[in-house]
């Protein structure tokens, strides 16, 4: 399989594509075989993206009661959970939180609501003057994630100067079921296509570890590619006590490598972002992310869990000599 892998990555880099059935082959590397996936999806990622390491920074700007019964999400109104619970955060929160992604050293930042979408009026507008402000105030990118939106309000973002929207599929069409019943899949690639639309960037992945199959993985890589989005967010399950997923084990460090390795393959010209859930399963592999096909990482706090030391993540990025990008492009 190595001489294969290693054909796959030359047809890509000279223009070519995966199939969904190599992928699928793929998904069985084991042993020597593994570290030959990560060689070709860091030659491909180099070739395409070059070493330049793009970090990110969130908000978590409105917290809990969400009506959707995801199974992993501790913010649901369906699960007992210890998340907190608040309503839209004050626009100079924002703002603070902006300046201090960017002291971080993120080029991107993510204002993130719960709840099904955004509500029109005061919630919607407070988040404009934000953004308004924060592409004045400060050098960083506003982002924005606020759940399912139609297109008067993502021209709205937009006008405000929203560059990207976040909008996480979250698994593959096939298994989305099995994850969330209270909304339907193509409502969020509906959202996905109208934010394109309004003239947005889309940030959009999932997270790996919900109980779907590595095919499973591999389809939902293949129908962000389709899709065309800009970004891939890739998060790792962290089980959280009392959703429906508390009982769920952490994916072997490894695994969460090869699907890493396998959406460079698949999206090779799209800057992949490993998210939350990466310092309980990748552990003490943390930094081969990058070997693995990634160009980027979130720095800082997740939702409703903390992320470790951003100096923590600073040292790890200066031992492998990264650049960081200044760039959110």
């Amino acid at each position: 399989m190595t001489a294969t892998i290693d054909t796959i990555a030359t047809r890509i880099i000279a223009g070519g594509k995966i199939t969904e059935e190599e992928a699928l082959t793929l998904v069985n590397a084991s042993g020597n075989e593994v570290f030959a996936l990560f060689l070709a999806a860091s030659r491909v990622k180099q070739h395409f993206v070059g070493d330049q390491i793009h970090l990110c920074s969130i908000i978590n700007a409105k917290s809990g009661r969400c009506s959707e019964n995801c199974s992993f999400c501790a913010q649901s109104a369906h699960h007992a959970t210890d998340a907190p619970v608040y309503p839209l955060v004050d626009e100079e929160q924002m703002v603070k939180c902006a300046v201090e992604a960017q002291r971080n050293g993120s080029s991107c930042y993510g204002i993130i609501t719960s709840g099904s979408g955004i509500k029109k009026g005061e919630e919607l507008d407070r988040i404009c003057r934000a953004v308004r402000r924060i592409k004045t105030e400060t050098a960083i990118t506003p982002s924005c994630s606020l759940g399912i939106i139609d297109l008067q309000t993502a021209v709205a973002l937009r006008g405000a100067g929203v560059e990207t929207y976040h909008h996480n599929l979250e698994t593959a069409r096939s298994f989305f079921p099995q994850v969330c019943t209270t909304h339907d899949y193509e409502e969020d690639v509906d959202t996905v296509v109208l934010a394109k639309r309004a003239g947005m960037k889309v940030c959009c992945g999932g997270i790996i570890g919900l109980g779907e199959s590595p095919a499973q993985r591999v389809e939902l890589a293949m129908t962000l590619a389709e899709l065309g989005v800009d970004s891939v967010p890739i998060n790792f399950l962290n089980p959280i006590e009392g959703t429906r997923l508390a009982g769920a084990s952490n994916l072997a460090p490894l695994e969460c490598l090869k699907t890493i390795a396998l959406f460079r393959l698949i999206l090779p010209t799209k800057r992949i972002t490993v998210c939350g859930g990466r310092e309980k399963n990748l552990r003490d592999l943390q930094s081969w992310i990058f070997f693995a096909g990634a160009n980027g990482t979130m720095i800082g706090n997740y939702l409703t869990t903390t992320g470790r030391p951003a100096d923590e993540d600073w040292q790890m990025l200066k031992d492998l000599e990264l650049t960081i990008s200044e760039c959110c492009g």
